[in-house]
């Protein structure tokens, strides 16, 4: 009796972990204000680098250049700028530009990460569509741009589809290439809890290419830009590339800076707002292999 009496009490457990409960992952104690310092420094060191590079070019055009028609001062620019706004051309250049942007940049990476999903599970639609993707690609929209407001008009959706013709392709690319790389232990993983197909790819694969198809959005937002000046200097009756070629024809170079620090701002912005994009939906992809 003493032997099953001491049996018995060594498999009981302790009284604390029978209380004891799982607790989930935490950060380490101070991970969270160390990454908020990190971001907030690279933040400062790129505000310090854009207004060192407007100091210097302010300087090189008021001292070593001196002239206007070479060369535009910020503060020519901004002059530029207001007199386009005052004149009233500014603000519906602005509408029609980004509205042309909009609608391509958003149905052009629709229509790519669709595009790109479906060749990416399909390997025969791969190899049919890979020579045409590749081709278009390769081909400079200088080229094309003609021929698309040829058959499109003057009208915005010429430059619509210029635009999606720019924002669709490196969609594909990085959409096909994030679901193709995605790891085949997690999808393995999948299948042995009974997962189907579509199941896989929607909380398997789609994930996984997640920081892909993101990338591939920053891409389309300067490629949708570039689209836009392009199809307007071949033939618009508005736009800020429309205004652009305007000050250009009549050598005036504040106002053609205008337009072009509008694009590069409008660049850095939303790029930037698509990295704190990615930064909420896949924090967890800086730390992947």
């Amino acid at each position: 009796m003493d032997g099953t009496r001491e049996t018995v009490e060594t498999e009981v457990l302790p009284t604390g972990e029978e209380t004891a409960e799982f607790q989930p992952f935490q950060e380490p104690f101070g991970a969270s204000a160390r990454n908020s310092n990190r971001r907030r420094a690279a933040f400062g060191i790129s505000a310090a680098s854009i207004i060192i590079g407007i100091v210097l070019w302010q300087l090189i055009g008021q001292f070593l250049v001196g002239n206007s028609l070479f060369l535009a001062t910020p503060i020519q620019t901004l002059s530029g700028m207001r007199d386009m706004w005052t004149s009233g051309g500014l603000p519906q250049d602005l509408a029609v530009s980004g509205e042309e942007a909009l609608f391509g940049f958003l149905i052009g990476s629709a229509l790519g990460i669709a595009i790109g999903a479906f060749i990416a599970k399909n390997k025969v639609a791969k190899r049919v569509l890979t020579p045409y993707i590749s081709g278009f690609y390769a081909t400079p929209i200088i080229a094309l741009a003609p021929i698309l407001i040829l058959w499109f008009g003057l009208g915005i959706w010429s430059k619509v589809v210029v635009v999606i013709s720019l924002v669709i392709f490196p969609q594909i690319i990085n959409t096909e290439a994030g679901i193709r790389t995605t790891d085949e232990t997690l999808r393995d993983v999948a299948r042995s809890y009974g997962a189907s197909s579509i199941e896989v790819f929607r909380k398997v694969e789609l994930w996984w290419s997640l920081p892909y198809i993101l990338a591939g959005l920053r891409l389309g937002v300067g490629r949708a830009l570039i689209g836009v000046v392009v199809g307007e200097l071949f033939g618009a009756k508005a736009g800020l590339g429309f205004a652009i070629y305007n000050a250009q024809s009549e050598f005036n170079m504040p106002q053609l800076f205008a337009g072009v620090v509008i694009f590069a701002v409008s660049g850095i912005v939303f790029t930037y707002l698509l990295t704190l994009l990615e930064m909420a939906l896949a924090p967890w992809a800086k730390t992947r292999p």
